[in-house]
């Protein structure tokens, strides 16, 4: 090609379909690795309100209720994450 030249390379409708739905199920894996953080967080909540009841038995009641809600917040972020993922995987 001479100086100058601005050709542009066509495709065809079929590959710009596949390089798209291959791009979609590609960012539908990423949006799930957003899941592993708040497994990580969930266990480790729930291991230190284990020993926290084992520390203060009378404090169960309160401890579980406060680890519940911290858990309840933190699985906010899988569940957007998994809407994510389904809505690239089954809307392209």
């Amino acid at each position: 090609m001479r100086k100058g030249d601005n050709k542009m390379v066509e495709f065809s409708p079929e590959v710009i379909d596949t390089v798209i739905r291959a791009a979609a199920l590609l960012g539908a894996g990423f949006a799930m690795i957003a899941g592993i953080g708040p497994g990580i967080g969930q266990g480790y909540a729930a291991g230190k309100a284990v020993e926290s009841v084992a520390r203060d038995p009378e404090a169960r009641g309160n401890i579980i209720t406060t680890m519940l809600l911290g858990q309840a917040v933190a699985e906010s972020t899988g569940i957007y994450s998994l809407v994510i993922a389904i809505v690239l995987i089954f809307t392209i």
